[in-house]
């Protein structure tokens, strides 16, 4: 994105704004409303006499139909729209989110998070297919950046909305209360978005022909409709999944043990628990968006450069977490920590955002982001194990941690040195 862009962001509102503002908006009702159970587990597990092990596996319920339904969903959004794919799947958790209050067993409240996270894990593919689609090529990374912001600015707000409820209602009451936000986005999703600009009766025909124009040297409308096994044909897709993969082990162990860790081990009260736990994720939003400008504008030519960086920095803030006794460097140093870590995943979607036709999006997004939350499934599961193992001690789980940064780390230098500048045609879907 040229320099002056983010000015004409501001001062020159356009219809494809508006879409990235309901997108924004929808992946932080998402974090709501997932990290709400991380956020309660502390007393969820004391109700239910968890061992770390049976938190664990709890907490992973939901990735485990989360990253199921990646691949399904973006070939859904592929075949039938982002608009109704995406409305449904937002009605379809928030019913879910309250069916969560009602368990009275961890075979029942495993069973609705697991049901829960199938309807969410349509949505990560829809949308990044919509950037792709109400976005013109040179602002998609900034663009996608702007909406990964909320993600961690979803996971900030949590622990302070949950502990907020909570206090007054009860862990059961926080579920009850976070299913009307989705019906309401529900809603205004409907409205406001439609599967393709030059669909949407609110947008110009100039912005219409500035979203297209990158594309339309490239294009095919003869093209048949993608495939699953058109997102392989895409230079460096299995890199991308390793690389994910590796490194949101390390994201999601850090975001859903944190709260019980504070607790815990630290010692924190659920008030000083809810304050600290949001702060990472409060810089995780602004690591985000850093990521993403910088992967657009300085290092578009070698985005593996921004990754490295934040790898290596993510490994030694784990470190000193895990060895600081101090409180004060402690909240200090996670804070640190949560804005490397969404700052690297920030810069990472820059890789397949500008390589990938827009035509596969959905579905190579949806492969991609899998990646992440098969590593969510597996690193809550890990860590209980390795608490259990190490009698109620975090270090194995931190060692965890910079382990899956390293290997993560070993991916990324694998990339060519320059990445591609513009999405290729894709090959083999023309008649």
């Amino acid at each position: 994105m040229p320099i002056g862009a983010s000015k004409v962001m501001i001062l020159n509102w356009k219809a494809r704004h508006t879409i990235l503002s309901i997108l924004f908006a929808t992946w932080i009702v998402s974090y709501l409303d997932r990290m709400a159970l991380s956020v309660a587990m502390p007393y969820i597990a004391n109700d239910f006499e968890l061992t770390s092990l049976q938190t664990g596996l709890l907490l992973s319920a939901f990735f485990a139909s989360y990253s199921l339904a990646h691949i399904p969903g973006g070939m859904l959004a592929d075949r039938f729209g982002v608009r109704k794919v995406t409305t449904v799947a937002m009605l379809w958790w928030s019913v879910f989110t309250a069916v969560t209050g009602a368990a009275n067993n961890l075979v029942q409240m495993a069973t609705a998070r697991f049901v829960f996270g199938l309807g969410e894990g349509v949505f990560p593919p829809c949308a990044y297919k919509t950037i792709s689609n109400w976005f013109p090529k040179r602002e998609r990374t900034t663009a996608n950046a702007i909406m990964l912001a909320s993600n961690p600015f979803g996971a900030a707000l949590s622990p302070l909305v949950v502990v907020a409820i909570m206090s007054v209602l009860g862990w059961r009451g926080v579920f009850y209360i976070l299913c009307l936000p989705g019906l309401v986005i529900a809603f205004l999703f409907w409205k406001f978005v439609r599967n393709y600009p030059s669909q949407s009766t609110t947008i110009s025909p100039a912005e219409v022909a500035e979203i297209e124009a990158d594309d339309s040297k490239w294009s095919d409308t003869s093209a048949k409709e993608p495939s699953f096994a058109d997102c392989f044909r895409q230079p460096n897709i299995m890199r991308y999944f390793a690389i994910l993969f590796a490194f949101d082990i390390a994201y999601w162990g850090f975001a859903t043990w944190l709260p019980t860790y504070l607790v815990k081990v630290r010692g924190f009260s659920m008030v000083q628990m809810g304050l600290a736990a949001s702060l990472p994720f409060f810089a995780g939003a602004l690591g985000s968006v850093v990521g993403g400008l910088l992967s657009d504008r300085i290092f578009s030519e070698s985005r593996r450069i921004p990754l490295v960086a934040a790898q290596l920095v993510s490994a030694v803030l784990l470190l000193l977490m895990m060895k600081t006794e101090s409180t004060t460097a402690l909240i200090i140093v996670q804070t640190l920590a949560g804005f490397s870590l969404c700052f690297f995943i920030s810069a990472f979607w820059g890789l397949p955002m500008n390589s990938v036709p827009k035509e596969l999006m959905g579905v190579s997004g949806g492969f991609i982001n899998m990646a992440g939350q098969v590593a969510a499934f597996v690193a809550p599961i890990a860590i209980g194990f390795l608490v259990d193992v190490g009698n109620g001690s975090f270090d194995y789980a931190f060692s965890l941690f910079i382990g899956a940064i390293a290997l993560s780390f070993a991916f990324v230098v694998t990339l060519p040195t320059r990445t591609q500048r513009h999405a290729q045609p894709m090959q083999g879907l023309a008649d």
